[in-house]
């Protein structure tokens, strides 16, 4: 344990967020999500778990100590509804309001299905959550910590 850090932070899942630099993307995934497949293909070339968290308590975690991109239009995405692209699923209300609770007041932005599997490839790391609600599926990229 260490003072002033979530616990649900793991050790791999800090060092990961730590190893980042501004720009990076990371995945926040549910149990559906090809994790393993994917993280094989990104920066870190293996999966991170967060198994007995739902994606907003995963996100609530990861934003208590990840900055934001605020230079960039995609700073976050979420996975869209297969049929129904302006659906919000229950998981992406909850990491909505996780980030709102963070200060960050944009909505976050959608990618079709396969559009996210091909950006998921891109990220620095994939973690992969216990959500079990259909499309919780996320991208936040790391923005910087101003001096001071």
């Amino acid at each position: 344990m260490l003072k002033g850090l979530d616990p649900r932070l793991n050790a791999d899942v800090l060092h990961a967020l730590r190893a980042m630099g501004h720009g990076d993307m990371l995945i926040l995934c549910d149990t559906n999500f090809p994790a393993h497949a994917v993280a094989a293909r990104t920066v870190l070339g293996r999966l991170l778990t967060m198994e007995n968290l739902s994606s907003g308590e995963a996100a609530r975690a990861i934003l208590s100590v990840l900055p934001l991109d605020t230079y960039v239009p995609d700073w976050a995405a979420r996975m869209e509804v297969v049929g129904d692209p302006e659906a919000l699923p229950e998981a992406a209300a909850d990491v909505q309001a996780e980030l709102t609770r963070a200060g960050e007041a944009r909505v976050l932005p959608r990618v079709e299905r396969f559009a996210f599997y091909e950006l998921a490839k891109q990220a620095y790391a994939v973690i992969q959550t216990g959500e079990t609600r259909f499309y919780g599926c996320f991208m936040l990229r790391k923005g910087v910590i101003p001096p001071g």
